[in-house]
């Protein structure tokens, strides 16, 4: 799959730190890349901060996608994915919502077959869905069984979309993406486009019933996460300029991000200008995620300071929009090493866990690792306990 091979060779240059954007139809998420220190002395946590008590990985969900995509009982469903949000549906199943996903079979020793574009089998699509109903996952793609494409299909070969975070108003699924666009021939010659959200029914994901603009004047990627709190649904966003990466905030009033979006500004007023947006701190990667945790808020993200970081890091503040401070250590990821990188960690507030629920994505810089090896290109999930 030639879209497919050239995308994790500029992928691994971005991680190391120069600037180049991700090939359509990638295995990988948007420029997960270092950035620079978020403060040269850190500041104390403040007093409503929970304090990280530990990690450990969840045994039920790695079982799940484990064992879910390793079943050969269909042959055209996940094997593999990266992205990982999550939503609670209104009939209580769990929605997991994915970028970069493998449709397919399995090969007794662990291994997959090339994707359709290089004479194989496996399919790949740029976004899907997988559905968990009383701890079984189900497949949604949109297309066919025998022609699949992504659930939000690109507008057409020289776009495609990366999911963000996702929430229900008034009984629909709102779904953020952003579209990427390809300008030129050459294998650097595409970027960030906009931010869209598309509407699903509950009973009917296989494709949108409507797709809207979101703010796309500011250079910012909404939403890398999404947090329900006083009325208002708060967006927040990655402004990613290689290194560094920086957060911002949005918020809108209500359950929809339909509604008129006003943005945190510098002094700590909110403006319904979008160039007024201020970047809040750095050090963010591309997904991240804001929890209410008791009487504070705790930040997750993969630790973005250090080339190629294999850290899960936590920053806590007293209300929704920061200031974010009292960087504690969450997690050291195993898997990273030789081709192997994580990245893009973030909470699951809605899943039940032994804590909070915290999912990162597994990756390889050599294309062919995916063929030997299906378990790297899967989520990994841990419980981080707080006290």
């Amino acid at each position: 799959m030639t879209r497919f091979r050239s995308a994790l060779a500029p992928l691994a240059i971005a991680l190391l730190g120069l600037t180049a954007v991700p090939q359509p139809a990638s295995a990988a998420p948007p420029k997960p890349v270092p950035s620079v220190a978020v403060q040269q002395q850190p500041a104390a946590a403040p007093a409503c901060a929970p304090q990280v008590r530990g990690a450990t990985v969840n045994p039920r969900l790695t079982s799940l996608f484990a064992t879910y995509g390793n079943d050969n009982s269909s042959l055209k469903d996940w094997t593999g994915a990266d992205g990982t949000y999550s939503l609670r549906l209104p009939s209580g199943r769990q929605l997991w919502v994915f970028s970069d996903t493998f449709l397919g079979q399995v090969n007794a020793d662990g291994s997959r077959p090339p994707v359709v574009e290089e004479g194989g089998t496996t399919v790949f699509l740029n976004n899907s869905f997988a559905v968990e109903r009383d701890g079984r996952l189900a497949t949604i793609q949109g297309g066919t069984d025998d022609e699949p494409e992504a659930v939000m299909p690109p507008r057409d070969a020289n776009h495609w979309y990366w999911a963000g975070d996702a929430t229900l108003a008034g009984g629909v699924v709102e779904v953020t993406y952003q579209e990427y666009e390809r300008f030129g021939p050459g294998a650097w010659d595409w970027r960030w486009h906009r931010n869209v959200v598309a509407r699903f029914a509950p009973g009917r994901l296989t494709e949108p019933i409507g797709v809207h603009d979101l703010p796309s004047g500011n250079g910012v990627a909404w939403a890398s996460g999404l947090l329900e709190h006083g009325g208002h649904l708060y967006v927040y966003g990655v402004e990613d300029l290689g290194s560094p990466k920086y957060m911002h905030i949005a918020r809108v009033k209500g359950h929809s991000l339909l509604g008129d979006w006003e943005f945190l500004t510098a002094d700590g007023t909110w403006s319904p200008d979008e160039a007024d947006s201020a970047r809040v701190m750095s050090g963010v990667a591309n997904e991240y995620s804001v929890t209410k945790l008791g009487s504070g808020y705790v930040l997750i993200t993969h630790d973005t300071t250090e080339a190629l970081s294999p850290n899960i890091v936590a920053y806590s503040s007293c209300s929704p929009f920061g200031p974010f401070t009292g960087r504690q250590h969450v997690y050291t990821t195993p898997e990273t090493g030789g081709n192997i990188f994580t990245y893009n960690a973030h909470a699951h507030p809605d899943v039940a866990g032994d804590g909070l629920v915290v999912s990162y994505n597994v990756n390889s810089f050599v294309n062919t690792d995916h063929y030997r090896d299906v378990t790297i290109y899967r989520p990994r999930f841990l419980d981080v306990t707080f006290g």
